[in-house]
């Protein structure tokens, strides 16, 4: 769900509102969560040996204690203060009339990029701060975090060119019209041709921003198609499969000390269930909204 940077790109090309996209997200991620998290992990930890990392015992070892982390609350309120703060404008978009003041303040508050940008300064405080940074700590710790922002936007570019590509070339029509034509499902087309685009290039971000872009024409096709849950959708297909061409694929081997057998084993059948189940959960939440 929002603020990642495919459900925020998914949205403004389907046109969905955020809001309710996230209100529907968390609908369907709980049980989702749940499912694919404490359930399956219960289940698989039994038949996967833990091994710890020796890289990061001995890098906890050199951390200063746990009395000095941020509390629980003040971490939670920090992290999901841009999404309370979009789930908001949506708030007043509904129960407020246009022109009515606190409106127009929320419609600047709640945009995706004010939001971000008020949980950042309120991080500055809450994780630097509070917690006795000193200004130049800061600084460095800002500088040292933009430079893996260059391959993000790299990755969207390049997700946001691909799909420019294939909606130029007419895929996106042809793809509608066969699935008007063979009475598929909008949501489900979604999460097919995002899954397929997940599996070949190993981004969920390329898949989510593509997979949208190719969909699309389906929703002046077929009336009445809620554009909120064919965002939930792309994300979900997004999502399936994790394998060796996901840069999160390597990365979870590494932290967690597995062998690429028990990578598979773990995550990828843990991506794999979060993208089946969540599916399930959207097509059934689609029977009442």
């Amino acid at each position: 769900v929002p603020p990642h940077p495919g459900p925020l790109l998914a949205i403004g090309v389907f046109g969905a509102d955020i809001g309710k996209t996230i209100l529907y997200g968390l609908i369907v991620a709980l049980p989702t969560a749940i499912i694919a998290g404490p359930i399956f992990g219960t289940f698989i930890a039994k038949h996967i040996p833990g091994h710890a990392n020796q890289e990061l015992v001995d890098q906890l070892a050199r951390e200063p204690q746990a009395t000095t982390l941020p509390s629980f609350s003040i971490t939670l309120i920090t992290v999901l203060l841009p999404v309370f703060l979009m789930l908001l404008k949506t708030f007043a978009d509904v129960a407020l009339p246009e022109g009515h003041f606190f409106r127009a303040w929320m419609d600047m508050i709640g945009h995706p990029i004010s939001a971000l940008l008020l949980a950042l300064l309120l991080s500055l405080y809450t994780f630097g701060y509070r917690q006795g940074m000193g200004s130049n700590k800061i600084l460095k710790l800002l500088d040292a975090s933009l430079a893996p922002t260059a391959a993000i936007i790299l990755i969207i570019g390049a997700g946001g060119g691909f799909k420019q590509m294939l909606v130029t070339s007419g895929v996106g029509d042809v793809i509608g019209h066969m699935a008007v034509n063979a009475q598929i499902s909008p949501i489900l087309l979604a999460w097919l041709v995002a899954a397929v685009i997940r599996v070949a290039t190993g981004s969920a971000t390329v898949a989510t921003i593509t997979g949208a872009g190719i969909v699309v024409p389906v929703v002046g096709m077929i009336p009445g198609v809620n554009r909120e849950l064919l965002v939930l959708a792309t994300g979900a297909g997004s999502l399936v499969l994790s394998h060796v061409n996901d840069a999160g694929f390597w990365l979870v081997k590494q932290y967690f000390n597995m062998t690429v057998v028990e990578t598979f084993k773990t995550w990828t059948a843990m991506e794999t269930i979060l993208s089946v189940v969540a599916l399930g959960f959207i097509l059934l939440l689609s029977m009442f909204v």
